[in-house]
């Protein structure tokens, strides 16, 4: 059940012909074939700075600078009320705890 059965391959039928021989040919120089042109290089647009674009760069460079600095402050200042909470906290279990012991 488990061993491997490896197909047999059939015995060719009839007459078996060797492949053709293939006679080497000789190629004669002819005409040189010509020189492919030159493609012509594709030409760039070239960006034209002027004072209104400068003005538009300058202005989104800003708003950037201006929204990742917003960000970072307010993530920043989230930490510094989170930690003060907990510590808050902390201070007021320690006096309940301290307060319960000497009640006992």
């Amino acid at each position: 059940m488990f061993q491997p059965k490896i197909p047999t391959m059939p015995q060719p039928s009839g007459l078996v012909t060797p492949p053709a021989v293939i006679q080497p040919t000789t190629i004669t120089p002819g005409m040189p074939a010509p020189a492919p042109a030159a493609a012509p290089e594709p030409s760039r647009p070239v960006v034209q700075l002027t004072p209104g674009t400068a003005f538009a760069l300058v202005g989104a460079g800003t708003a950037v600078v201006m929204v990742v600095g917003t960000v970072l402050v307010s993530l920043l200042l989230a930490v510094a009320v989170t930690s003060t909470s907990v510590a808050v906290c902390a201070v007021v279990l320690r006096s309940l705890i301290a307060s319960d012991a000497k009640h006992r």
